[in-house]
């Protein structure tokens, strides 16, 4: 056999670890949590977010739990968000109002609205989510609370998007699938190392005895999953998924939106701890390097029918994978569509992963 197709084969066998790996993660058995249900500060940031506030608020205080309390952080809003938390606070008296005047310049404005936050929430354990995010259904607070047993610390909770037509709503979708496998895969593995701040939960304590945001405070960005990169630890993180877990959020509907945003959450990764960056940019660079070289190669190589062979084995797997673990998280995916959004993926990564790379700052909104 050839120098080049060992190479390839090479290139497509470490993929093939990566994704058998979340593929034996998703298929173990999910032991029933057992914690008995434990009071929650649920905390949402709000810029001018008026329009989703009439509808997420009354949603959060219907839930099915109880003890809880709600906190808007009213974030230097320009919008009615103070009158209409005013009037809302008065009738239930679990929605606390918090008001954001100004930022200091040394801190990126959402990680100063949440720490502030979390200093008034009156439980040790915070639940986050986003405005625009829906959970969907009335047991969202008492599934995540389920796992907030005595040792954790941390829960990681899933938050797909909005499913509706077109192709960039499918490749939204597949990418944050495929960014859910990872990180609540390498969980699941003990190797916890970011969550997602539309479905987060931790203790208050954690935040404040580590002083919160202080390692990171001027980047943009990172107010989940860099806090989670460096307090998570697999013996103290929980994971949560199934359908009443799930954190509805709704995607971007252009693709310079979407690019924005994405430039922002994969520029926190360059703060990532060493051996993170290592595991998921080998994943990453194999999985461009496979449709990049691998694939065009093939046809050009005397072994053609075993390097096409592996590769319609990753295939196979990356499609099974999807189906599996789409099902545990609670949201099926159309695996029909992943060979496709696959070959997609590797030109998005490959753009957007270099200039997130070399850039230095980045925008909060396109």
């Amino acid at each position: 056999m050839s120098v080049l197709a060992i190479f390839c084969i090479a290139l497509l066998s470490i993929q093939i670890i990566y994704l058998g790996l979340f593929l034996f993660a998703f298929l173990q058995q999910g032991k029933a949590p057992v914690s008995s249900p434990r009071p929650v500060s649920i905390i949402v940031c709000a810029h001018d977010e008026v329009h989703n506030l009439r509808e997420l608020v009354p949603i959060l205080l219907a839930q099915d739990h109880p003890q809880f309390e709600v906190i808007i952080v009213e974030d230097r809003c320009n919008d009615d968000t103070y009158d209409f938390l005013r009037a809302a606070s008065i009738q239930d008296i679990r929605l606390k109002a918090v008001r954001v005047v100004h930022t200091p310049l040394h801190i990126s404005g959402k990680k100063f609205a949440l720490t502030l936050g979390i200093k008034a929430a009156k439980y040790d354990w915070v639940l986050l989510t986003d405005a625009d995010c829906r959970p969907v259904s009335k047991h969202w607070i008492a599934r995540m609370s389920a796992e907030m047993d005595d040792r954790a610390q941390i829960v990681l909770g899933f938050s797909p998007y909005i499913k509706s037509k077109g192709v960039l709503n499918a490749f939204i979708r597949f990418e944050s699938f495929l960014s859910g496998i990872q990180f609540i895969g390498f969980a699941m593995l003990g190797h916890p190392y970011m969550g997602v701040g539309r479905n987060l939960a931790y203790r208050r304590t954690l935040f404040l005895d580590n002083k919160g945001f202080n390692n990171h405070l001027s980047v943009m960005g990172g107010d989940d999953d860099l806090f989670v990169n460096q307090y998570a630890v697999g013996s103290t993180t929980k994971i949560c998924i199934g359908a009443d877990a799930l954190m509805k959020s709704s995607p971007k509907t252009t693709w310079k939106e979407y690019y924005v945003q994405k430039l922002r959450h994969l520029s926190a990764g360059k703060h990532y701890k060493f051996s993170d960056k290592m595991i998921l940019g080998i994943f990453s660079l194999t999985w461009i390097l496979n449709w990049l070289i691998v694939f065009p190669l093939s046809f050009l190589n005397p072994f053609t029918e075993w390097v096409l062979f592996v590769f319609g084995l990753r295939w196979i797997l990356l499609i099974f994978l999807f189906h599996e673990a789409s099902r545990k998280l609670g949201e099926p995916f159309e695996w029909w569509k992943v060979p496709f959004l696959d070959f997609i993926y590797t030109f998005y990564y490959l753009v957007i992963g270099l200039v997130a790379l070399v850039s230095k700052k980045v925008r909060w909104k396109a």
